[in-house]
């Protein structure tokens, strides 16, 4: 009897583990890229497209870019240099890299040109051409297109946190450097507060 009762017990543990184990599902929803996913309220792609399309958008309308155009009758070549993380975070720079590159290629209102690492590759390409490709498809070297700006930043975060809430903020500070004066020609700040409130559960 004592038997059949610990036999009983084990099969009563075992169907609760095992409804406990079913409970634990994992679920993945499909959504847009668009649409602003902010569950940590860390830095995210979201703040990284909004920021580099405001940041591009205001430097494009200071009077540097005209001055220059009319002073040179042609668009001013630009290249993004390097965005620092000051933050506490780790945060994807490349990603907030390749967000400013795409907004300036695709205004249309400068020259954009590849950045350093992608200068270093393309060179190796040259050079490899040099040595196995045609000599009618070669690329030759010394024909660069130099940049006359040069945009490059920072990121730098504080953080104020007190019974469960958290205060996120963010700024971001972005500048474009003329490259024969090292004159700073446009000064951008974008700042970002985010509130994160953890609700307790009552049983």
């Amino acid at each position: 009897m004592i038997q059949k009762n610990r036999r009983s017990m084990v099969i009563a543990a075992c169907a609760v583990l095992t409804l406990a184990g079913c409970g634990q599902e994992t679920k993945v929803t499909r959504v847009d890229a668009g649409v602003v996913t902010d569950l940590s309220g860390r830095w995210n792609d979201t703040d990284s497209r909004m920021v580099a399309e405001a940041m591009v958008k205001e430097a494009l309308q200071y009077p540097w870019l005209n001055n220059f155009s009319q002073s040179k009758q042609r668009q001013p070549v630009v290249v993004v240099g390097t965005v620092l993380n000051n933050s506490h975070e780790h945060i994807s720079v490349q990603t907030f890299v390749t967000d400013l590159e795409r907004e300036l290629t695709n205004s249309q209102k400068v020259t954009f040109v590849a950045g350093k690492g992608e200068r270093d590759e393309i060179r190796t390409e040259r050079k490899e051409q040099a040595m196995y490709a045609r000599e009618d498809t070669q690329k030759a070297p010394g024909k660069e297109t130099g940049a006359d700006y040069i945009m490059k930043g920072s990121i730098a975060t504080i953080l104020d946190e007190a019974d469960g809430t958290k205060a996120m903020f963010y700024q971001i500070d972005l500048q474009m450097i003329d490259l024969e004066s090292n004159a700073k020609v446009w000064y951008g700040q974008k700042k970002i507060k985010k509130v994160v409130e953890k609700k307790r559960t009552v049983f």
